[in-house]
């Protein structure tokens, strides 16, 4: 791991990012309310999608504040409108601090390309600025669509392992 340096108001072409506030809990308590966006979280604790999505954003303000990255909120520049969530963050995979580019969006915009174009921009961004040596997206083995993203992202398969009592691959990129 390099330095800690972490910018806020990425663009893409068709994205603006910005770092959480508390009040996003509001924007994203809807992301909870669908079984199948959730499925491939299962250390989520059974309480209502408003205390999950506030339990979330407090995650990623401790991240901020203990310089461990944390997800950003995505909106959609022509429209305004928010589309989820995606950042780096650093994980430890088997006492290893791995730097994590991480995506999750709301339904009713998959499949847009969204997920994608906010990893690479997230990927680019942590490699423009040798945040690490290569980036992993750790991602469920049954999750299709997030194995696609990181693919589009420019990753690899690199192992399966459990993580968090999940079974998954880490997906690698290098600059």
């Amino acid at each position: 791991m390099r330095s800690y340096y972490y910018e806020d108001g990425l663009e893409t072409e068709r994205l603006m990012t910005r770092k959480l506030i508390y009040e996003d809990y509001k924007l994203w308590a809807p992301f909870f309310d669908d079984p199948e966006a959730i499925r491939f979280f299962p250390f989520l604790k059974p309480t209502s999608s408003e205390e999950r999505a506030i339990d979330w954003i407090q995650k990623q303000l401790d991240r901020y504040r203990e310089q461990r990255y944390g997800m950003h909120a995505l909106f959609e520049k022509k429209s305004g409108e928010f589309i989820g969530l995606c950042g780096l963050l650093l994980q430890d995979i088997h006492g290893t601090l791995e730097l994590e580019v991480g995506y999750s969006i709301l339904k009713k915009h998959w499949r847009k390309g969204f997920a994608t174009e906010a990893a690479i921009r997230f990927k680019e961004f942590g490699f423009a600025h040798d945040q690490a040596e290569s980036i992993i997206s750790i991602i469920d083995v049954n999750n299709i669509g997030s194995q696609k993203v990181a693919l589009n992202n420019g990753m690899v398969r690199d192992y399966q392992t459990v993580w968090h009592d999940m079974n998954v691959y880490i997906f690698r990129a290098r600059p």
